[in-house]
């Protein structure tokens, strides 16, 4: 056995959800992420300023402006020259002109992308048709309009004889702008940085596929929604709200008011709830939602969910909504339909118990066991220093079942930044042993000849098995992950971007449900502003799941259960939702008596009561991370690769437009800001 070693982290190890599902259905990344800040090694970027001006009078850059705004219009793409016959003919297109190639004094050609920018189709110009002058002046990357005719060119591969054998005999190209000549667009290792998102758009095909297909997944989901009986109805709820304790830190808006402000909704849970006491059946909407938190892959502080509320529904009937939903995504949408039939149900308890997480990737094994009581106490306490711990227990195999690969394989994972946090726990490091046909005891000498028989057998054990050990304190689970089950997920993750084991293929949705109603307040989230030392798992409008668990809210509450379910896909969280109180007086309960909040925060839900108070029939709703849900469908690695302009960094800021932006005195003074 050797205890985990800090180290640095190379590249490979990811710790966000959404790029362990990415190493889990086995997607090989081949390109950067269009995020990388990396310069281009062929020629610098220069950004526009006033010197441009001094190249051109006002006269002739106003005169290439007035020229450009009449053009004419055409409902031509490449794929319908394809698609139709138009051999022969003379069409007009609108597009970009691309790389362009002269041949002497006497011919070009030049690759041309529609104005959809999906396929490109050959420009052919010579000294006949007097548009050659015209399209040696125009730069790559220009956006212009060109007519000419339709003809079949010489093909010198299958691949162009089937998709690439069209070209156009150019008769006119109207430039419409112009693209500077000192900005490489395309080439070899070239990554635009975050501040020219327009440029990594223009640039990369994925990512501008990615933006089409989440405006076709929305579409499907409207539809769906719209078509059920009885029909949701999209609803949009204010963007200005005013804070309220939910349970999660708010971005605030100043007024010119003086000490008055409004909120930017954490979501639009509030309002929703008021539209089911307000005679509203079903209602959805794409929501815009602000939670100032830091970011990491799967996160950003402004995001979209999809959400859902139903009247006189419970939990059940809005988790067989959300099926139906997802159903009718991937049918439409994705190579492979979800497998018909209820999507497989797990509670926290189990969850927590088998795989140390709240949203576990269930497809590939590394189940958890509790080992405390086989192994001998001198062994216990070399790793933890806790009193009567809980220790448990994973094996992880190989492709190669090889004890040295294995081996290799731990040293790497250890030697980096991702195993810091391991070995830094305060509950002890873990214990790492490999299973070694050819070691004493088969590699586990310091469990002792009982213990290392009874785990080899429990756990099956086979040679160049990695099996970890960690210790954590008897208590009851909170949170959504032990530090095992961080390992667990970590680990399984690099294995398979290192090909140690292979990714298991495919989607499996899993509902995770019985939370906890209530869980101990965590320093680190600002909770409800309550005195009792709980917090409501989720958000404090959750129900109770049955008739016993509202019994324990004046009994133990500690012990109530939520009827809150999670959607869990691959290891990732597409969302969550619950069963919410509907009695303005349990309601006013929770907030006084459980979480025993202060009566200014009370006041500040009054407008809830309000409306619970006047006869609110029973609901239930769902968010669906929207953002989430698409980087998972196209298994990119962040959702800042499925959203048009993403925030980056730990402080949420937009590169482009660089906000957030500094304030002036003046702006402050009439905003009653005291700058800092």
């Amino acid at each position: 056995m050797y205890l985990a070693r800090a180290v640095r982290c190379p590249p490979h190890l990811r710790a966000t959800y959404v790029e362990i599902s990415n190493y889990f259905r086995g997607r090989q990344l081949g390109r950067l992420s269009a995020l990388q800040a990396h310069s281009s090694p062929v020629r610098s970027f220069h950004e526009f300023s006033e010197k441009h001006r001094s190249n051109v009078t006002s006269s002739e850059f106003l005169d290439k402006f007035k020229q450009s705004m009449e053009f004419p219009q055409t409902p031509l793409d490449i794929d319908t020259l394809y698609s139709h016959d138009h051999e022969g003919q003379s069409v007009l297109l609108h597009g970009y002109l691309d790389k362009r190639d002269d041949m002497g004094k006497e011919l070009s050609f030049a690759r041309f992308y529609d104005h959809t920018m999906g396929r490109t189709i050959q420009l052919l110009s010579n000294s006949q048709s007097n548009t050659l002058p015209q399209l040696k002046k125009i730069s790559r990357g220009s956006p212009v309009v060109v007519q000419g005719t339709v003809k079949r060119r010489v093909t010198k591969t299958a691949e162009e004889e089937r998709n690439d054998y069209l070209e156009i005999a150019l008769e006119s190209i109207q430039p419409l702008n112009e693209f500077p000549r000192e900005i490489v667009l395309f080439g070899k290792n070239i990554v635009h940085p975050p501040k020219h998102r327009h440029l990594q758009l223009r640039s990369d095909k994925e990512l501008r596929d990615a933006l089409r297909f989440r405006a076709q997944a929305r579409n499907v989901c409207r539809e769906t929604l719209e078509q059920l009986k009885p029909a949701f109805v999209e609803i949009e709820t204010p963007l200005l709200f005013k804070s309220t304790p939910e349970g999660a830190r708010e971005f605030i808006v100043p007024t010119r008011k003086k000490g008055k402000a409004y909120a930017l909704p954490q979501s639009p849970q509030q309002y929703k709830q008021i539209l089911m006491a307000s005679g509203i059946p079903r209602y959805f909407q794409f929501a815009r939602c602000f939670r100032d938190e830091d970011l990491r892959a799967d996160r950003q502080p402004e995001f979209t969910q999809l959400d859902l509320e139903m009247a006189f529904a419970a939990g059940q009937d809005v988790m067989a909504v959300v099926e139906e939903l997802i159903r009718g995504l991937w049918g439409n949408m994705m190579p492979e339909p979800v497998p018909s039939g209820p999507f497989r149900r797990m509670t926290y308890q189990e969850a927590m118990t088998r795989y140390g997480s709240d949203k576990p990737d269930t497809r590939h094994g590394m189940e958890i066991h509790r080992v405390e009581h086989l192994l001998p106490a001198d062994l216990v306490s070399k790793i933890t220093p806790l009193t009567d711990p809980i220790v448990e227990a994973f094996k992880m195999d190989t492709v190669e079942q090889l004890p040295s690969a294995t081996r290799e394989f731990v040293s790497r994972f250890f030697d980096s930044t991702e195993g810091e946090p391991f070995n830094k726990n305060p509950d002890g490091a873990p214990g790492i042993f490999i299973y070694d046909e050819g070691q004493p005891l088969k590699g586990l000498g310091p469990l002792g000849f009982e213990a290392a028989e009874k785990i080899q057998e429990m756990l099956d054990l086979s040679h160049g098995d990695l099996l970890i050990l960690q210790a954590r304190p008897q208590a009851p689970f909170a949170g959504g992950a032990t530090q095992l089950g961080s390992i667990r997920r970590a680990m399984a993750a690099a294995s398979f971007a290192e090909d140690l084991r292979e990714a298991p293929p495919g989607f499996e949705f899993l509902w995770i449900v019985d939370f906890p109603l209530f869980s101990p307040t965590d320093a680190s989230e600002p909770g409800q502003g309550g005195t009792a030392g709980l917090s409501a798992t989720h958000h404090p409008f959750t129900a109770p799941k049955t008739s016993s668990d509202v019994d324990l809210l004046s009994k133990d509450p500690t012990k109530a259960l939520a009827d809150h379910y999670d959607l869990v896909v691959n290891g990732v969280e597409l969302g969550g939702g619950s069963r919410r109180i509907h009695c303005a007086l349990t309601q006013n309960y929770i907030f006084k008596e459980i979480l025993k909040m202060p009566k200014e925060r009370i006041d500040e839900f009054q407008h809830l009561l309000n409306a619970l108070w006047a006869g609110c029939p029973p609901h239930a709703g769902f968010a669906l991370g929207f953002d989430r849900l698409i980087t998972v469908m196209l298994g990119k690695e962040s959702v800042r690769d499925v959203i048009a302009f993403p925030k980056i960094g730990k402080k949420g800021e937009d590169a482009m437009v660089k906000a957030p932006g500094k304030i002036s005195e003046e702006v402050a003074r009439l905003y009653n800001i005291k700058l800092k």
